[in-house]
C-alpha cells in the first residue's frame, strides 16, 4: 500500500484508511465478527490507519476495534473523534472537561493509552477555536494523543487553530459528489502542511459496486435522511452515477476504486477513509492506490461528473446546522 504523511512531522500511514461509521450500525445491523473480518482484511492488505468516533453506535465501533486489537498483535494508527452530546439544547461541546472525559472513555474502549489523532467532531461556536487548540495541545503534551484534528470546519477556523498549535489533519466530507472543500479548504490544508482526510469518499455507497436502492434502506439507515437519495434528486443522481459506473467498468475498475483513485491522483496530501463493515466491499476498492489515471481518464470523469452535478443537499437541515459554512 502506498504511504502518505499524516501532517507535517506526523507518522506515515496507508494512503487509504478505513472508516468505521458502519461498525456502529449506521447502515443496518452488524456484529463483532463481521467488523473483525473487515479489520483483518484491511490490515492484511496494507491499511494501517483506522478512523472511528465515540458516537459510532454509542461506543460500539471503538469497542469492536478494541476487542480486535486485544486478540491480535496488529498496531494500526487510530484516529477517534468527540464533541457531540446527547443534549438537544447543546449538541456540540468543545469544553476541556467534556473532551477529556470523552477521550478517556474512548481510550478505555479501544484498550490503548493513546491515539494517533483526536478530532473535535464539530466546532462548538461557544468555544473559541483558539481555546480548543489549547486543550488539544495539553492532551498532546500529556501523551494521550499524538496530534489533533478538526472536522467539518471552514478554512478560517483551521487557520485560527493552527496559529495556536499546529493542526495535524482536517476531516470533511469530500467525494465526486461533494466538492465544497475545493473552495479553499483543501488548498489551505496543503499550504499549512495539514493532512486532509476525506470522509464519505464513496458518497455513502453511491460509488459502490452496485448502485444503492433507497427503497431498500432499513429504518435505521443513515441515508434515509440524506436529500440526495430522495425522490427526483435520486432519479437525477442515479443517471449520472450509472454513467460513471459504466466508465469504470470500461476501464476494468470498480466504481469505488476509480473514484478513490481520482481523489488520490488529485491531491497528494489527502488520505481518504472509505467506510465499510464488510470485507467484500473493502475488496472492491483496495486497489485504488495502484491505479494510474491518464489525462483522457481525468477529462472523461470531469465530463460525466462535473463540479456541482449532484441534486439535493448532502445533509438534512439538522445535520447541516452543525457543519461550518464558507464560500
Amino acid at each position: 500500500m502506498q504511504q502518505r504523511q499524516l501532517g507535517t512531522g506526523g507518522p506515515m500511514v496507508s494512503a487509504l484508511g478505513l472508516g468505521t461509521f458502519s461498525f456502529g450500525g449506521a447502515y443496518g445491523p452488524t456484529d463483532m465478527g463481521e467488523s473483525h473480518a473487515a479489520l483483518d482484511y484491511a490490515w492484511d492488505h496494507g491499511i494501517t490507519f483506522l478512523d472511528t468516533a465515540n458516537i459510532y453506535g454509542k461506543g460500539a465501533a471503538e469497542t469492536a476495534i478494541g476487542s480486535w486489537l486485544h486478540s491480535r498483535k496488529h498496531r494500526p494508527l487510530i484516529a477517534t473523534k468527540a464533541g457531540f452530546t446527547e443534549d438537544p439544547q447543546k449538541r456540540v461541546d468543545n469544553s476541556p472537561a467534556f473532551l477529556r472525559s470523552c477521550l478517556d472513555a474512548s481510550l478505555k474502549r479501544l484498550g490503548v493509552d493513546h491515539v494517533a489523532l483526536f478530532y473535535a467532531h464539530r466546532h462548538d461556536p461557544e468555544v473559541p477555536v483558539e481555546d480548543l487548540a489549547g486543550t488539544m495541545q495539553r492532551l498532546q503534551e500529556e501523551g494521550k494523543i499524538l496530534g489533533y484534528g478538526l472536522s467539518e470546519v471552514a478554512p478560517y477556523t483551521l487557520e485560527r487553530a493552527h496559529a495556536v498549535h499546529p493542526v495535524t489533519a482536517v476531516q470533511n466530507e469530500y467525494s465526486l459528489w461533494t466538492r465544497q472543500p475545493e473552495l479553499g479548504l483543501i488548498q489551505r490544508c496543503q499550504s499549512l502542511g495539514v493532512a486532509f482526510v476525506p470522509f464519505s469518499p464513496l458518497a455513502r455507497g453511491a460509488f459502490g459496486t452496485s448502485l444503492p436502492d433507497p427503497s431498500s434502506f432499513g429504518p435505521d439507515d443513515f441515508r434515509r435522511r440524506v436529500p440526495r437519495y430522495q425522490g427526483k434528486n435520486w432519479l437525477h443522481n442515479r443517471a449520472r452515477l450509472q454513467a460513471f459506473h459504466d466508465f469504470a467498468g470500461d476501464l476494468g475498475h470498480t466504481p469505488a476504486a476509480l473514484s478513490l483513485a481520482w481523489m488520490l491522483d488529485r491531491w497528494p496530501h489527502t488520505i481518504p477513509i472509505p467506510g465499510t463493515r464488510s470485507a467484500a466491499h473493502l475488496a472492491d476498492w483496495i486497489t485504488a492506490a495502484t491505479i494510474t489515471l491518464s489525462d483522457a481518464d481525468r477529462a472523461e470523469i470531469d465530463r460525466i461528473l462535473p463540479i456541482g452535478w449532484a441534486w439535493g443537499d448532502r445533509y438534512d437541515d439538522a445535520q447541516t446546522a452543525l457543519a461550518e459554512r464558507y464560500s
